[in-house]
């Protein structure tokens, strides 16, 4: 089973306006933003699902699901 996570973006690639990095938990990860229409900005949270950007989401709204995951998780 796969589920979408929220991520926040780090930065934006320079040679490459639909890849990102984004803070994965912890981990910086590079990803696809090509899947969503509105330009992505450093500081956005978009949701990650199979390593591609598929949504931005607001950002109190990315937090309180981060918050609900880690403590299901124990963290």
């Amino acid at each position: 089973m796969c589920i979408a996570v929220p991520v926040k973006v780090l930065e934006i690639s320079t040679t490459n306006q639909d890849r990102a990095i984004v803070d994965y938990g912890g981990l910086k990860r590079d990803v696809s933003t090509a899947l969503i229409n509105e330009p992505v900005q450093v500081g956005d949270y978009v949701i990650i699902h199979a390593g591609c950007a598929i949504q931005r989401i607001d950002p109190e709204e990315a937090e309180e699901t981060l918050a609900l995951m880690n403590e299901m998780l124990g963290s």
